[in-house]
């Protein structure tokens, strides 16, 4: 093992302990033995929902359930029905079960908002920031997250951010910057890769880092699955909406907004891998296409990938996604080591295991997690680390596009690529770029 990967593998444990630790705490400590860090010198925790989807209104949800003394209090969003559809179901009390949540939703009275901190427009998220919040949660269309993280560091803010962090090369960089700098404030950063707090996975890492199926080799990881117009995220074009809008409203669609389904969902898969091997791939060399979802209404991503990553011990990893209809369905990963193989909860080999434990739901374990560490005054931070599991993604598909092998260091620091609309936001004529091409679209 080289010197770079036992450095990576030392980081990776440290992180991994830290977690563990976060973890075991966050139900027993968050009423006993805390500092009263927060707003006006009492446990409360102010918290604000940049992003009023239906993962953002969920994301609140499970931050408000995951520990006591937890207020929502400031909302914002692009658009108004976002922020009126998120309020109703925030304030049902009629016990109905949002499917990320252990329990039916019954805590309308944790719920502060008025209409003075509801904001609309693209500055919402600085009107929320400015509104006496102490965390936020970006649950904007991934393309925001950075500039929206950027903006809640400088002002002082804790931040739960949704995956993936960026749909760029530009934008993981952005990121890293803010962990660096939420690290120099004592601020938290906690993302939502939540099997880094799924106590199934946090058990099976510490038998796979501790040695238990010999030394890691590589492994694969899969998200292939239906189109996610099956999930109620595509909305059909309505005469009014211009083109700008008509892309925010179904965002997953669009590469600039999304990443594509390898960045926006298949990062989960990517990010436990990383995780077991204790590093970050050194290449990326991926294909695929758009053979199903082919109609101009779904934008310009693709409905497939295929990605092989190397990592610096010299192991592999075999990386696949698909959104089709009427296929074979799996979300797995599996870790492949001498002496045998790690899945979900599961060893096999010479040393097996399976998890028997109780955990709650992992949507709300990270919020606890957060919220634990925050109170403790050792805030969590993983904005490095979602950073490069992010940065893996986008490389695989910046790979496929193109139809060239993506080196890590060339990406993290040489990439020109940045996604971001080069005029001011505003709702109005925005044309879609063409879909990506192998052969033909440029390696930038």
């Amino acid at each position: 093992m080289n010197k770079q990967h036992s450095a990576q593998r030392e980081v990776s444990r440290r992180i991994f302990l830290k977690h563990t630790a976060a973890a075991a705490a966050s139900l027993g400590s968050l009423t006993a033995g805390l500092q009263p860090v927060m707003a006006a010198g009492s446990d409360r925790i102010r918290v604000g929902l940049i992003g009023c989807g239906n993962r953002g209104t969920g994301a609140a949800m499970n931050c408000v359930l995951s520990s006591p003394g937890v207020e929502l209090v400031a909302l914002g969003d692009v658009f108004q029905d976002k922020i009126d559809k998120a309020l109703v179901a925030l304030k049902d009390t009629s016990g109905k079960k949002e499917w990320s949540c252990s329990t039916p939703w019954t805590r309308a009275d944790a719920i502060k908002v008025t209409p003075d901190t509801c904001f609309t427009g693209f500055d919402a998220y600085q009107k929320v920031i400015a509104s006496g919040v102490d965390l936020v949660i970006l649950a904007t269309p991934p393309a925001f997250r950075p500039l929206h993280l950027k903006a809640a560091v400088a002002a002082g803010k804790h931040a739960f951010i949704e995956k993936p962090v960026a749909v760029d090369p530009a934008g993981a960089r952005s990121i890293i910057a803010s962990a660096v700098l939420a690290k120099e404030k004592g601020l938290a950063i906690v993302a939502g890769t939540q099997r880094r707090h799924q106590a199934r996975y946090i058990e099976m890492m510490k038998r796979v880092q501790q040695g238990d199926i010999g030394t890691l080799q590589g492994g694969e990881c899969y998200w292939v699955g239906c189109c996610v117009r099956r999930w109620g995220f595509f909305a059909p074009r309505q005469p009014q909406w211009s083109d700008l809008e008509w892309q925010l409203r179904n965002w997953y669609f669009f590469t600039w907004l999304s990443g594509d389904h390898v960045v926006e969902q298949h990062v989960h898969n990517i990010d436990v891998l990383n995780w077991a091997l204790g590093a970050h791939p050194t290449d990326a060399l991926g294909m695929g296409g758009r053979q199903w979802r082919t109609e101009p209404e779904f934008g310009n991503i693709w409905d497939h990938f295929a990605v092989r990553y190397r990592y610096p011990n010299g192991a592999t990893v075999l990386s696949m996604c698909r959104q089709n209809d009427n296929c074979y369905e799996t979300v797995t990963e599996t870790i492949t080591g001498t002496k045998g193989k790690a899945f979900a909860g599961r060893i096999e080999g010479a040393q097996p295991w399976k998890f028997n434990g109780d955990e709650r739901s992992a949507y709300e374990q990270e919020h606890a997690d957060l919220i634990a560490s925050i109170r403790a005054g050792q805030p969590l931070n993983e904005g490095h680390q979602v950073a490069e599991s992010t940065l893996a993604a986008i490389m695989g598909r910046m790979s496929a596009y193109t139809g060239q092998i993506v080196q890590w260091d060339w990406a993290l620091n040489k990439s020109q690529l940045d996604l971001w609309p080069q005029a001011d936001l505003k709702l109005g004529p925005y044309p879609v770029p063409p879909v990506a091409v192998p052969g033909v679209t440029q390696l930038l």
